[in-house]
Parts: structure tokens; C-alpha cells; sequence
């Protein structure tokens, strides 16, 4: 048996082709670090896995040793401490290869989303990714996969065919809605629980451009630009696709003039309809306030990273979200309140409400584990924690911010939003009760052990 924190017998981990790391080895710390540096990471060994091989020959050595497992490809949902066991490190694992014909992508582990795209673009396709293509498109979709273009096509995980994925006893399977039903189905929103993703086969879509961007306001024109925002939204179709963001950004060189060391409320738009119809439908935000700067316009997919501006740069952070229904005046009233233009010194780096609704809250194509179709809008806010004041700071900003608005929420998060996990009940938050328990119990088919205990699963 290994001996965690000890000298375990790596002599099993010989045939992997990609680097086998221990603390203290040169390679060690980058292949360990996150985007998201709050969370240390100290895992006993690291297996930097090439292919699918590799994967199975780790968990082979896992299960025989009884050694806990993490997975990380881009290390954007890294939000957790490791501080021991096998970390797999798939960001070697990046190729793409699109299917025009059928029009779609064989993603391997570690490729990221502007992977994806670039392969992609040259067929006018395009993949369904998040706010940022730096983040991986097999650990984003098997939490879901929240979309800059949700609205108008769903889910990320509504689109995927097939996975290739590695069991903790070292089986390699293919799954699809025919074959092992209940194993794909968990990868659709249940994130990591049951296996290890090697590669997944996704649809694309017909895409080469799209109108997107932001309207920046000064942040003390905040309550008239939510409540124009979100009147809003009760009348555009699902083809637009949009959120409301108050950003208090620091006056560092990062950050771009004019907007550095500024308050501000920004409407970030995704529009893929006729750019014409679009602008139109964008006049009432526009006139809701002084407009300071207005970056919509017409650009290709592969640039959509400029819609929400996401940071690019791995940051210590304390991240959160929540799922509303509705948003009333009284639920708008609230939300200022707490970090609105009168706040104070709220230490919240980034709050925002993004509009749900449309195709997410459709059906996918057959059973997932995805809980968040009944949600309106989603509540998220990230705090930077540089020190431990700043992490105090910002835990008790969070922690009001959800207190006052759980009134409004359905009592769930997404789970790759969800931010750092706590205990059992806060994990379990990102699914409804009836689904959780089959993800544990689909879990303990698989992972009897309970050898995936790192993160987010249950």
C-alpha cells in the first residue's frame, strides 16, 4: 500500500510516457498550480498524462495503492487545497480534430475552448464555449457548460455525442446515450465523480461571427442602468444573450485605460442574429445612462473573449454563484444594496447577474444531471484574496451578498461556478435532491472506493 505524504512504490507508474513528479522535482510547481492561486497544491505524486495510456495506468496504480485522485487540465476549476495523493495532469492531451461533414470536434483532456475554435473556424464552425476560451472544454463541460451564447443554444454539455473516459479501476469506456447510459449521463453536469474524460466528441454550430461586447456606464449610474437592464430582458428573444456586471477595478497596468481604477456597471451582449436588428434591440440599454465606453460590434467567434473580458492571468481569488428566479424591483433593490454605488467598501473585484432563460431552460437532447434549467438569471461575484485580510474581507461580502439574495434563488448553484467546495451539503447544492442521489449512486457503482474525492464531488 502507498504511504501518503511518504515514499510510495512508483515502480507501476514506469510505462507512463509523460513526466512522473514528486515534490521537490524540477516541473513539479507549474504542473501543480492553478488559475486560481488561493488554493495550494501539494499532491504527493503528479502523473503528467500524454494520452489515454497514461490514464489508465495511473488509476490502475491508484486503485492498487488505495491513492486519492484529483484532475487537472487548465487548473481553472482548481479551487480547492490538494495537499496529498495523485494529481493526473492532462494539459498535454490537446489535440482537435473537426469532423466537418458531420460538423463536429474530437476534444482531447487538456485542450482549451481557443483550441477548439482555432480548429473550427476555418470550416465556419464553432464550439460552445464560456466567457473565456482559455478554460478547458472537457472539465467546462462535464460541469455543464455555461455559454456566452447559452441563451440562444443551451448548454455546453447539451451538444456532446460521446466521451472517452477512464474509470478508477483503470477501464477505458466509450459512452453515449446507447452505450452505458447512466455513466454518460453523469458526465453531462456531474462533473469528475465517476471518471476521468480522456477526449469527447461535440457538435458545432454554423458560426463564424457574431455581434457581442460591452456598454460601459460609470458605476454611480448603477440603478438606472439594472433597472433599464433588467426590464429589459423581459422582452428580447433567446437570441440575445447578456448580463449586468458592477466591476471595482484596480489601478493596475492589467487593466486597461480608461477603465482602470474605476467603478463601473457594464451590459456585456452576444447577439447572433442580423447585426441591424441587433443594434436595435440594444437602443434601451444605451439610453439608460451616459454611455463612458461601447465596445459592441460585429467580430468573428474566435474573438468573443473581448464580449466579458475575463481576466487572462492566473489570480488569488474567492469565487461564488447562486441561481435566482425572477428578478423584481424588490430583488434589484436588494442587490444594490449590497454592492451597489452606496455600498461602501465592498471588496468585491467582480458581481453580476447573467440572464438565463431561453435554451437553457429547455430540455437537453436526453437525461444529464445539469439542475439549473429552472433558473432565470445567475447571481455570480468574485473577490480578489491577496492576504488574509482581503479574504475575510471579501468571505463576509459573499456571504451577505447571498444571504440577501437567497430569498430570490432556487438554493442551487453550477457547479463550475460554484467556487471553493465546503462540506457535504454545500457541495450538493449544485444538484436538486433527486439528482444528487443518483450521482451517488452512479458514483458508488463506479468509484466504489471513492478514490474522485477531491473538488466538487459528492
Amino acid at each position: 500500500m502507498v504511504t501518503l505524504h511518504g515514499t510510495p512504490d512508483l515502480f507501476a507508474l514506469s510505462e507512463i510516457r509523460g513526466p512522473v513528479l514528486r515534490p521537490g522535482d524540477d516541473g513539479y510547481a507549474p504542473e501543480v498550480t492553478g488559475f486560481n492561486l488561493s488554493a495550494r497544491r501539494t499532491p504527493d505524486v503528479v502523473v503528467g498524462a500524454t494520452g489515454a495510456d497514461d490514464v489508465v495506468t495511473a488509476l490502475r496504480w491508484a486503485s492498487a495503492t488505495g491513492t486519492p485522485v484529483a484532475v487537472q487540465a487548465t487548473g481553472h476549476g482548481a479551487n480547492y487545497p490538494l495537499d496529498h495523493g495523485l494529481l493526473i495532469s492532462t494539459r498535454r492531451m490537446t489535440d482537435v480534430t473537426v469532423d466537418p461533414e458531420r460538423g463536429t470536434a474530437t476534444v482531447a483532456a487538456g485542450a482549451r475552448w481557443r483550441d477548439v475554435s482555432a480548429a473550427a473556424a476555418p470550416y465556419g464552425l464553432a464550439g460552445l464555449s464560456g466567457t473565456s476560451s482559455g478554460v478547458g472544454a472537457v472539465g467546462y463541460t462535464v460541469g455543464g457548460g455555461l455559454p456566452v451564447l447559452g441563451r440562444a443554444y443551451g448548454y455546453g454539455a447539451d451538444l456532446v455525442r460521446s466521451f472517452h473516459v477512464v474509470t478508477p479501476d483503470g477501464t477505458l469506456h466509450e459512452t453515449d446515450r446507447d452505450r452505458e447510459p447512466g455513466l454518460f449521463r453523469t458526465l453531462r453536469g456531474g462533473k469528475g465523480a465517476v471518471g476521468v474524460v480522456t477526449s469527447m466528441v461535440t457538435e458545432l454550430l454554423p458560426l463564424r461571427t457574431l455581434l457581442g461586447g460591452g456598454i460601459w456606464f460609470p458605476g454611480e449610474h448603477a440603478e438606472a442602468v439594472l433597472t433599464a437592464w433588467s426590464g429589459w430582458i423581459t422582452t428580447v428573444p433567446d437570441r440575445m444573450c447578456t448580463s449586468f456586471t458592477l466591476l471595482r477595478l484596480p489601478p493596475l497596468p492589467q487593466v486597461p485605460e480608461p477603465l482602470r481604477g474605476r467603478f463601473w456597471a457594464r451590459v456585456a451582449v452576444a447577439w447572433t442574429g442580423d447585426p441591424d436588428e441587433g443594434e436595435e434591440l440594444l437602443a434601451p440599454v444605451r439610453e439608460a445612462a451616459p454611455v463612458a465606453v461601447d465596445t459592441v460590434e460585429v467580430m468573428p467567434y474566435t474573438e468573443a473573449d473581448r464580449i466579458h473580458t475575463d481576466p487572462q492571468d492566473p489570480l488569488p481569488a474567492r469565487e461564488s454563484c447562486l441561481l435566482l428566479h425572477e428578478l423584481t424591483p424588490v430583488a434589484v433593490r436588494t442587490f444594490l444594496d449590497q454592492v451597489g454605488p452606496d455600498a461602501g467598501d465592498c471588496p468585491l473585484l467582480l458581481v453580476g447577474l447573467r440572464h438565463m432563460g431561453g435554451a437553457l431552460s429547455r430540455p437537453g437532447p436526453g437525461p444529464d444531471m445539469i439542475c439549473a434549467r429552472d433558473a432565470e438569471h445567475l447571481l455570480e461575484s468574485v473577490g480578489v484574496v491577496a492576504s488574509p485580510s482581503d479574504a475575510e474581507a471579501v468571505e463576509r461580502a459573499t456571504r451577505a451578498l447571498h444571504t440577501a439574495m437567497s430569498p430570490y434563488g432556487t438554493g442551487r448553484t453550477m457547479v463550475n461556478i460554484h467556487g471553493a467546495p465546503g462540506d457535504t451539503a454545500d457541495r450538493a447544492r449544485a444538484w436538486t435532491p433527486e439528482v444528487h442521489a443518483d450521482l451517488l449512486r452512479l458514483k458508488h457503482a463506479h468509484d466504489p472506493a471513492g478514490l474522485l474525492c477531491f473538488g466538487h464531488t459528492p
